[in-house]
């Protein structure tokens, strides 16, 4: 049950912007920008770092919602990367410069503190820009704010797999202006 009041036929994250428009709506095009705007890293990665740190959170619904993105974004040759780094904790299936940038997000899920220079160093080598290094702390920034404000407020969180993948299927299509 939700702490406030919201549209109880919407999960997550939505039903909150629906509730709160005008938060919403600026929330919604961040998000539009962040994952789906120019960056070095393609959206399936950036919504593999997003299930990872939220997975990280325990937030069932962004974990679930954004997993489920990612599959629909990757290849279907590459769709097995998003099971085994969200949930199978493997992320050697990944590039040595993805297995960097995950270990970037995770430091800034416990601390933007706990970012250090090797970790950096180690991205760079493995040929990440000042881009790519910005884009993945700001989604592990924004992902743990995201991820606090759906289980703060205790969002519906569906229990069906099926959802999730609607849920997925309409991000990966549409992204995250709501319409």
């Amino acid at each position: 049950m939700p702490h406030i009041s919201l549209p109880v036929s919407i999960p997550g994250i939505r039903s909150l912007l629906t509730a709160y428009p005008e938060t919403g709506r600026h929330l919604s095009a961040f998000a539009h920008q962040l994952m789906r705007g120019e960056s070095s890293l393609n959206p399936a990665e950036r919504e593999l770092i997003a299930a990872k740190v939220s997975q990280v959170n325990q937030c069932k619904y962004c974990t679930h919602s954004h997993s489920q993105t990612a599959r629909h974004l990757f290849p279907d040759e590459e769709k097995k990367i998003v099971e085994e780094v969200v949930f199978k904790h493997n992320n050697q299936v990944l590039s040595e410069k993805m297995q960097a940038l995950i270990q970037i997000a995770l430091a800034v899920q416990q601390s933007g503190l706990a970012v250090e220079q090797a970790h950096i160093d180690k991205a760079r080598e493995a040929g990440a820009d000042d881009q790519t290094i910005h884009d993945t702390v700001l989604i592990s920034a924004a992902f743990c704010m995201f991820n606090r404000y759906v289980d703060g407020l205790a969002t519906m969180t569906p229990d069906k797999p099926e959802a999730y993948e609607l849920i997925g299927k309409r991000l990966a299509e549409s992204g995250y202006i709501n319409r």
